[in-house]
């Protein structure tokens, strides 16, 4: 039996939308929603492969995945392919009649929130001795959903045609000085997916959310202009527009991999850890199948086929925190100061943030 693609090539997410069907999550946890642990993973005997598992994923590499798992374990896999919003939509739609078995995206905090109103099984997989140490830094305390990979949320990069005579900067305070006035692009946290990891990361490293909102004051007073999202952002240094750029990394390398005069800076003081992160279904009537998928996913034949996707696909482009993986790209993975995010405490102030954001960075 085929895989099963209802597939849409994903745009880049409006996360106004996505706070909307968060939002819409919460009322939708009623009492049958139960937040459902399993100790054990179940026995393989009680996966039934012909009937398989459904995957609701916003990942690049998604449909490579499917296919190697399915030709390698015999089970089926019907895949979902949408962006983040609209899969979390049809997550709300669906409530307590789950038809999802296991979802999968960027972005801890979108994922610690279906896990705080219940809507993942907690369980332990076999498989988390895999992890390496970095990797293991962020899988949560109740195992609710598990990391596949990491890209930083928000690196600054740089025309290497164009570099200021101000020369580059290193941390991210040298933005704020007068000699990068007006050079500087970024994302909107309402439609840019890694943007608001990168704020709240920002600001955490900046000592908390009041430091990191003195931090954007400063970088707008300084000229900075917003974009929807990592293209046209990353467009403005291409065509020389801005100089500098702070977009999610795994776009730099895959338009360095096209040809573009590219540079990347990591400041020092750190750029903000983005996992990809999986979870199963708390209510998932295949919940047998779909633990095999994700142990599958956390070994090293899983991580495998993911790092031989399609190079000029940024999602190809992140850090394995899987051992024994070696991947056919290449990007940095040394000398980079990832900050692992204070997830329950950036989910919870999530809307606030995002909407003082769009008051007064955005729209002033």
């Amino acid at each position: 039996m085929g895989i099963h693609l209802a597939l849409a090539r994903r745009p880049r997410f409006n996360v106004l939308f996505l706070l909307a069907c968060i939002a819409s999550l919460l009322v939708a946890c009623g009492g049958n929603t139960s937040n459902a642990t399993s100790n054990n993973t179940q026995s393989a005997a009680s996966c039934d492969k012909q009937t398989g598992f459904t995957l609701y994923s916003a990942i690049g590499y998604d449909s490579d995945a499917a296919k190697a798992f399915q030709k390698q374990t015999g089970i089926h896999v019907k895949l979902v392919d949408d962006s983040t919003g609209n899969l979390l939509a049809k997550i709300s739609a669906e409530r307590n009649n789950p038809q999802w078995d296991v979802t999968w995206f960027d972005g801890n905090v979108t994922m610690q929130t279906l896990d705080d109103q219940g809507y993942l099984l907690k369980w332990n997989s076999p498989n988390i001795n895999n992890y390496t140490t970095q990797g293991m830094s962020n899988v949560p305390s109740d195992h609710a959903y598990y990391p596949t990979g990491l890209t930083a949320a928000g690196a600054i990069v740089y025309n290497t045609k164009h570099i200021p005579a101000a020369g580059l900067p290193k941390d991210w305070q040298d933005l704020t000085k007068s000699e990068y006035k007006n050079l500087l692009a970024e994302n909107d946290p309402a439609f840019s997916g890694p943007a608001y990891p990168f704020i709240s990361g920002v600001s955490q490293v900046m000592g908390g959310e009041d430091q990191g909102k003195q931090f954007f004051q400063q970088l707008k007073a300084n000229g900075d202009k917003i974009f929807q999202t990592n293209d046209p952002t990353l467009n403005s240094v291409e065509t020389g527009a801005r100089e500098f750029a702070i977009v999610q990394d795994s776009i730099y390398y895959s338009a360095k991999k096209a040809g573009q005069p590219l540079g990347i800076i990591y400041p020092t003081s750190g750029v903000t850890s983005l996992p990809s992160e999986i979870g199963i279904a708390a209510n998932s009537r295949h919940s047998a199948c779909a633990q095999q998928f994700v142990n599958w996913i956390i070994s090293s034949a899983g991580q495998t086929v993911a790092v031989n996707h399609d190079p000029t696909d940024g999602d190809t482009y992140f850090v394995e925190i899987i051992k024994g993986v070696t991947p056919i790209v290449s990007r940095q993975t040394d000398g980079i100061n990832f900050v692992t995010l204070d997830v329950p405490k950036w989910a919870s102030v999530e809307n606030e943030l995002k909407q003082w954001f769009h008051d007064n960075i955005v729209r002033q």
